[in-house]
């Protein structure tokens, strides 16, 4: 009987070990005082002829950063350089770093009722840091023209010590001016400091030389042939074009293969597609104003004139392309990163190719951001050797004239 009453009490002190066990996985899990990250950002790409990702100038553009934020240099010379030097100022960068993606802001927020610290790190295979703030870490090649291309290339940026404040009500840096920016902030995570600096996020951005997991090609009256080109499913896919001014589009949802999307007809108001994009967002793992913040931040830049297609990467995609690592692990993190593929139609080959005819320096600047692809197709069409010549000064100019414009940080 001793026995018996031995071996069923150890049973039960099994037992009961084991359910303290499980109760304390699913506590710490599901624990108040624990850190849930989340993080939203952006991939930019153009459709080249076969539908995949091209070449751009992903840097190119008007500065639309305040000047706190912190931008690349290199570490042999910082600027003023020669025409002879290879290596790449930020400045020099704009007009001349040709790449296949543009990282758009990605910004990490904590939140955490308690409070802590963190050690955050995030790789860049096949890319480069461009932009951040507060202050970090960045380790990368010096930008040459030629560095996205080195074989394994990968930069990281670490920010030490991220110190998060719930309860603290820090003064946040502004300037004047508008800025995509400041719109991230309209959030409920905790303020963070590092280095002295706060704000309320984790921010930076790059440029990279990877495929996306996407194609996407004009299939005749306005419709596009989009295909998975990875292994996962993409959600929230949609076709949107500004047309004139007039805004349309439609949803498709998840992609496993193939699908081909027909254009979108009916003229659509700026706060419907909005709030489609939000709730997308939502599904995917932000909270309410996490894609609010996202929408709002982008709406100028996504509802532009042109064509293009969003759609939502898979989360081990996201991992893949940019491996984060947070110490102490949090207890849930969730990274929304939104897709963004141009895609270049006859209609806007042939309004560019009058724009060029007729010199019309404003029209080409509409399309300035993505003139380099478009550039390309046009001169696929069987131009002249004259109309070659002259399609490639007016664009050239144009293009230098876009991405060359001087940023008001000096």
């Amino acid at each position: 009987m001793a026995t018996r009453a031995s071996l069923f009490l150890g049973l039960l002190a099994t037992i009961f070990l084991l359910t303290a066990g499980i109760r304390g996985v699913a506590s710490a899990r599901m624990d108040p005082y624990g850190v849930i990250a989340h993080e939203w950002g952006t991939f930019t790409s153009v459709a080249g002829a076969d539908g995949r990702a091209a070449d751009w100038l992903p840097l190119g553009g008007p500065a639309d950063l305040p000047c706190f934020v912190e931008r690349y240099t290199n570490r042999s010379v910082l600027k003023g350089l020669p025409p002879h030097v290879t290596t790449l100022t930020y400045e020099a960068a704009r007009a001349r770093l040709w790449g296949k993606v543009r990282m758009e802001t990605p910004v990490l927020y904590f939140y955490s009722p308690k409070g802590g610290s963190a050690d955050v790190r995030i790789a860049f295979p096949r890319g480069l840091m461009t932009e951040w703030y507060p202050k970090a870490t960045v380790t990368q090649h010096d930008v040459t023209q030629g560095t996205l291309r080195i074989r394994g290339q990968v930069s990281a940026i670490e920010w030490r010590d991220v110190k998060i404040r719930p309860q603290s009500r820090p003064d946040f840096p502004t300037e004047p001016g508008e800025s995509h920016y400041y719109a991230a902030r309209d959030t409920d995570a905790a303020p963070l400091s590092v280095a002295g600096q706060h704000e309320k996020f984790l921010f930076y951005r790059g440029v990279g030389d990877f495929d996306v997991p996407i194609s996407a090609e004009p299939a005749g009256n306005g419709a596009v042939r989009i295909r998975n080109l990875g292994t996962r499913e993409l959600r929230g896919v949609i076709l949107f074009q500004n047309i004139g001014g007039h805004l349309s589009y439609r949803v498709h949802g998840t992609l496993k293969d193939e699908a081909t999307i027909a254009a979108p007809m009916d003229t659509a108001e700026p706060a419907a597609i909005r709030a489609d994009l939000e709730r997308i967002l939502a599904a995917a793992g932000l909270y309410p104003k996490e894609a609010r913040a996202m929408v709002t931040t982008w709406r100028d830049a996504w509802f532009e004139e042109g064509v293009r297609v969003f759609y939502v990467l898979a989360p081990k995609d996201v991992d893949a392309i940019l491996p984060l690592t947070i110490d102490p692990a949090p207890v849930q993190i969730a990274r929304v990163f939104v897709g963004r593929m141009e895609v270049i139609t006859p209609e806007v080959v042939r309004s560019v190719r009058t724009s060029v005819v007729s010199n019309d320096a404003a029209a080409l600047a509409r399309h300035a951001r993505f003139l380099g692809p478009i550039t390309e197709r046009l001169l696929a069409t069987g131009v002249t050797d004259a109309e070659k010549a002259r399609i490639t000064a007016v664009t050239n100019a144009a293009l230098t004239a876009y991405a060359g414009r001087p940023a008001p940080c000096r």
